[in-house]
Order: C-alpha cells, then sequence, then structure tokens
C-alpha cells in the first residue's frame, strides 16, 4: 500500500452547532472554542441550512428534536447538500430504531443527552481526526485507490463518491488488507467509543460500499468480521 502527501496547511475545523436550547448551545459551543475550533451556531433548521450552504464545515452537531423541524429530515437535507459532510447527531432519544434511521440517513455517530462533555469531545476528535492529523492522502490496496482528502474511491472504474463514514471503514480495511477485520474493532475505530456493539450499522455500510465499488471486494469473514478482497 502507498500512501501520498501533500503538505498544504489548513485552518481550524469549523464546526456548526445547532440545537433550540440555549443553555446546552452554549455549553457545547464553550467546550469546543475551548479545544480550538472555530464553531457557529444555528437554533433551528432553516438557520442551520442557511450556516450550511454558506459555509464549509468539517463538522454539524445537529439535534434532532426542534420545534416546527423534523429532525431526520433535515439529516438528510444536510447530506443532499454536502455529501461529504460529518454529522454528529445529539438527541434525548435513546430508542435503537431513531439511532439506526440516523445512521442510514447519513450520521457519523449518534450520542444521547445528557452527555458527558469529555464523550463529546472525543467523539469530536475521531470524526474529525483526518482535517487534524492529516493534510491529503491517498491509499491503495491492489487494484483499490482511496482518496481520503476528496472522500472518493476508485476500484478500477473510475472514482466514485463516499461518505466520511464509508470513507473511514474503507481506510481501517485498508489498513489490515488481506486480514480480518473484528466487527467490534471496527466500531470502535470508526464509530468511536462506547458504541452500541449489537448494532448492524457495520453491516450497512459494508454494504453501501459494495454497491458502490463492487460486491466482491469485501468478503464477510464467517465469525471473524470483515477482509478486503486480495
Amino acid at each position: 500500500m502507498t500512501t501520498y502527501h501533500v503538505s498544504e496547511p489548513r485552518s481550524r475545523p469549523r464546526i456548526l452547532v445547532v440545537d433550540d436550547e440555549p443553555e446546552i448551545r452554549d455549553f457545547v459551543i464553550r467546550a469546543l472554542m475551548a479545544d480550538g475550533y472555530e464553531v457557529d451556531s444555528a437554533c433551528d433548521g432553516p438557520d442551520a441550512l442557511g450556516h450550511a450552504a454558506a459555509c464549509g464545515y468539517a463538522l454539524i452537531i445537529l439535534d434532532l428534536v426542534m420545534p416546527g423541524a423534523d429532525g431526520k429530515d433535515m439529516l438528510a437535507r444536510l447530506r443532499h447538500a454536502q455529501p461529504g459532510l460529518a454529522i454528529l447527531v445529539l438527541s434525548c432519544l435513546s430508542d435503537v430504531a431513531t439511532k439506526v434511521d440516523c445512521l442510514d440517513l447519513g450520521a457519523q455517530d449518534y450520542l444521547i443527552k445528557p452527555f458527558a462533555l469529555a464523550e463529546l469531545l472525543a467523539r469530536v476528535r475521531v470524526q474529525l481526526r483526518e482535517e487534524q492529523h492529516q493534510l491529503h492522502e491517498v491509499l491503495r490496496a491492489g487494484q483499490l485507490k482511496l482518496d481520503l482528502g476528496r472522500l472518493q474511491a476508485d476500484s478500477g472504474v473510475g472514482p466514485v463518491p463516499l461518505t466520511r463514514l464509508e470513507v473511514m471503514l474503507l481506510r481501517e480495511l485498508m489498513e489490515h488488507h488481506g486480514q480480518s477485520v473484528p466487527k467490534d474493532q471496527l466500531l470502535a475505530t470508526v464509530w468511536g467509543i462506547d458504541f452500541d456493539p449489537g448494532s448492524n450499522v457495520v453491516d450497512v455500510c459494508v454494504r453501501r460500499l459494495r454497491s458502490k465499488l463492487g460486491f466482491d471486494l469485501i468478503e464477510t469473514v464467517r465469525g471473524a468480521g470483515y477482509r478486503l478482497a486480495s
């Protein structure tokens, strides 16, 4: 596997916090700014869409329950507007069905209120590690090429756009090319800490990658996880 680096300076990651509760919104904003991020805020759906259209954000932290707005619809509209955008859902809804729906709609992570600030910041760092620790990187494994900066992969028939979550999962498999990667390891590395090990989000993401890049690209190793095909 070959890695390329292009060393161009980048500004600090910019985050949009969308929440109609002023106390929670201001609490999260202060914490993110203290951690070194540039932060904007929105209090409702239309405000969030306007900000997202006008600015380039590395991450949006989205409250799912807001007056006059369907959180899932907002999530879908934001992802449609910016396919490569990372979204972390912050919600009081704790049922598995809602979490799975949001992940299926393209959210990278889901954190339940009330939450520990340290966990929120850790999950933010997981989502932004590409922006924080590398500038531009291209990975190759056999015929497969993954462009981390452009959020796209090429399995031999031309570049295909991927979501940030799909990029992170494919990267993990490429970095263990020829080896089986357990699902719990993928959950910990891609989705962050303390994620439900009984979730099927890994299987859903693998299915999406197969549909985009070829059904023979990722092999299922029974009882052992997934492996990038040789």
